[in-house]
């Protein structure tokens, strides 16, 4: 598999979010604002493309060669959440505003279960560690504009005359339902 087929692939035909609809929890949280979304987006790529090149790591030179692939998960788990705690602390020093903006979906990045499935995913496809890193990287990307996307769908949903009954909740999921269909139309590309 090319490198551009993966990343295309990754960010608009299997997008993580609106095609195989995980992450769906930080998705509608945190996308009240574009900002927060950027915020949270820069976090989600430097946390999955970090955790691609451990979980290739521990996968190949530690689980596979000791025959105990079936500890994948709780392995993973703990990695990611280690590189989140990393995030948290980085975010916390260098910009208080986006951490207290990001609140409590920040430590949350932990339990995204995007971020798992990305592991999960190429560990499933045997993928390089360059193509693992390229994979990794390119689903986050394809989160990061998805959330940013809906995010700025919902600003402008906002300031517009919706009735009653469709405020809040109901249009926001309404739009990510559509902005799902609008990115599956991408699938007969790759």
């Amino acid at each position: 598999m090319g490198y551009m087929e993966i990343i295309i692939g990754s960010i608009f035909v299997n997008n993580i979010v609106l095609s195989r609809f995980l992450g769906i929890c930080p998705f509608l949280g945190v996308s009240n604002k574009v900002s927060t979304s950027l915020g949270m987006g820069g976090a989600v790529i430097f946390v999955m493309a970090l955790s691609s090149v451990f979980v290739w790591l521990i996968q190949d030179l530690v689980l596979i060669p000791l025959g105990i692939e079936y500890m994948q998960t709780i392995t993973f788990i703990l990695v990611i959440a280690m590189l989140v705690q990393m995030v948290e602390i980085i975010l916390k020093k260098l910009s208080p505003s986006l951490y207290q903006a990001l609140g409590i979906f920040l430590p949350l990045i932990t339990t995204n279960c995007a971020v798992l499935g990305v592991a999960l995913i190429l560990v499933q496809n045997e993928f390089t560690l360059l193509q693992s890193i390229a994979f990794a990287t390119a689903n986050a990307i394809g989160f990061t504009i998805a959330l940013v996307l809906f995010a700025g769908l919902r600003e402008r949903i906002e300031l517009s005359n919706a009735p009653t009954a469709m405020k809040g909740v109901p249009v926001s999921i309404l739009t990510a339902g559509l902005l799902a269909m609008a990115f599956m139309g991408f699938a007969g590309l790759v």
